[in-house]
């Protein structure tokens, strides 16, 4: 059935191919093909004896009960969502921890914006944490960006996102300038990817995040958590900071849900400190 399950999702309502091992790396948890409610308690327990973290359980989670949802027959045909006239199992979605989203500093943004990488690996390296920081895009769109889909006359660039869901994101002048040089200098046909191993396959999530936390450390700080992430969360903390409205930070970053955007608002304690100044009754005189 777990198979079946994932037969239907990919050639159905055709997933990608990350959300197929998604899939089966979450059913794995699973004792059995029809678990009782007991099962999948204990199914959670095991998940957080072996160290996985809330958000980590709640990711598979939601795989899980896509497929005892499918497997209860309950959205055979009729794409019916599971909710509360559900009557199989499920699992509850873990309480995650509220914490701050890590962010670099204007400090630390201006050390890598402004550094003259000099070796083909190296600028390779700087142009990626620059697209970055001026699209916001998710690791897994930029490494996956090809010649083809970057409008250098417009400024905008076409991403593929989470869902086989495509979105255009704009990008600035001065990565324009970063990108159309490397793309003329290392003779980047539109087909082929922007940024590409020697042999022009897409370069590994793990190989880039060593490569950028070194850059880190040569730069003269500490990477944050979640470094290539945190690029994400910087691009969203400045756009709001600079006026930017939720509605379209929501668009540009490929949100499904306002929700989701919205946990950027409250990232820098610092702004709030500034508008509390500006507005304490202590402070009038």
């Amino acid at each position: 059935m777990f198979e079946q399950f994932i037969r239907e999702r990919q050639y159905l309502k055709n997933v990608t191919p990350r959300t197929v091992e998604w899939y089966r790396e979450s059913l794995r948890w699973l004792p059995c093909e029809s678990p009782t409610q007991q099962q999948l308690t204990e199914t959670v327990v095991r998940m957080r004896e072996s160290g996985r973290s809330a958000a980590g359980c709640n990711a598979a989670v939601r795989a899980i009960n896509s497929y005892l949802h499918w497997a209860s027959g309950l959205d055979s045909g009729l794409d019916r969502k599971c909710g509360a006239g559900c009557g199989h199992p499920r699992i509850r979605q873990l309480q995650e921890p509220k914490v701050i989203l890590p962010t670099f500093s204007d400090v630390q943004v201006k050390r890598i914006v402004t550094m003259k990488p000099k070796s083909e690996l190296a600028r390779r390296r700087h142009l990626l944490v620059l697209f970055l920081l001026d699209t916001g895009c998710r690791i897994s769109e930029a490494l996956g960006l090809r010649v083809r889909d970057v409008d250098f006359d417009n400024l905008l660039v076409t991403l593929d996102g989470k869902g086989r869901k495509q979105r255009v994101v704009p990008f600035s002048f001065a990565l324009r300038k970063v990108m159309f040089r490397y793309v003329t200098d290392q003779r980047r046909t539109p087909e082929r990817l922007l940024l590409a191993t020697r042999s022009e396959t897409e370069l590994s999530r793990n190989n880039m995040l060593r490569e950028v936390k070194t850059l880190c450390r040569a730069l003269g700080f500490t990477p944050p958590a979640r470094t290539l992430h945190a690029f994400r969360h910087t691009f969203a903390v400045n756009y709001l900071r600079r006026g930017g409205s939720v509605f379209h930070l929501q668009k540009v970053l490929g949100h499904s849900s306002l929700e989701m955007t919205r946990r950027y608002a409250n990232l820098v304690t610092t702004d709030l400190q500034a508008v509390h100044e500006k507005i304490s009754l202590l402070s009038k005189g």
